[in-house]
């Protein structure tokens, strides 16, 4: 009996998702920052993936499946980078000493 391949990807992902979720929520907060960096360089890959994608394919059809994902991607990947930063500069705010005003 063989599995079919459609099943055996579906599975991982559905794994994938938990064990994503576990491991995203279980980070101490301390720990949030290099996790953020990490995941802005992993998006930074995916957007030069998308990159690619969007651009493959003839200049006739600019409306392939392949180049429509490829766009797709670019603008959520780059909304994660820009997203990420954010919340990295607002996790370093919290670290920061206060200056009293001297009077």
């Amino acid at each position: 009996m063989e599995i079919d391949p459609f099943i055996f990807r579906f599975s991982i992902f559905i794994l994938s998702i938990f064990i994503g979720y576990y491991v995203v929520w279980s980070v101490t907060p301390s720990l949030h920052t290099p996790l953020m960096s990490v995941t802005n360089a992993i998006s930074s890959v995916i957007i030069v993936g998308a990159i690619i994608a969007a651009l493959a394919g003839e200049a006739e059809n600019i409306f392939d499946t392949a180049n429509i994902f490829g766009f797709l991607a670019i603008i959520l990947a780059a909304v994660n980078i820009f997203g990420g930063f954010l919340v990295t500069q607002r996790m370093l705010a919290m670290y920061k000493k206060k200056k009293k005003d001297i009077k």
